[in-house]
């Protein structure tokens, strides 16, 4: 799945009732999902990673539609030719 078709997906799913929450509340829920994506990688829980990681592209995707912002558009205009910084990849700052 292209990250354009996630997001699509997630605002099908979402978008109504987390636009109805707003985006400082949808953001918290964000950061609440970032947390335990962040509990499950300190503890070594392999088995949860996948799902913790899912959930905070779903809440991050949500957050892009909510504030008119296309996930893939972004990632290509600022990654596509590597570091944002050096245009190298890998990157070779220092």
């Amino acid at each position: 799945m292209r990250i354009q078709d996630f997001q699509r997906r997630i605002e099908a799913i979402y978008l109504e009732r987390d636009s109805a929450r707003g985006l400082a509340g949808t953001h918290m829920w964000f950061c609440e999902e970032v947390g335990e994506l962040t509990r499950a990688l300190r503890r070594g829980h392999k088995h949860e990673l996948e799902g913790e990681f899912a959930d905070v592209l779903a809440w991050l995707s949500t957050l892009a539609s909510m504030a008119g912002v296309d996930l893939e558009a972004a990632a290509r205009k600022k990654y596509e030719a590597g570091c944002p910084r050096c245009a190298k990849t890998p990157c070779a700052c220092h």
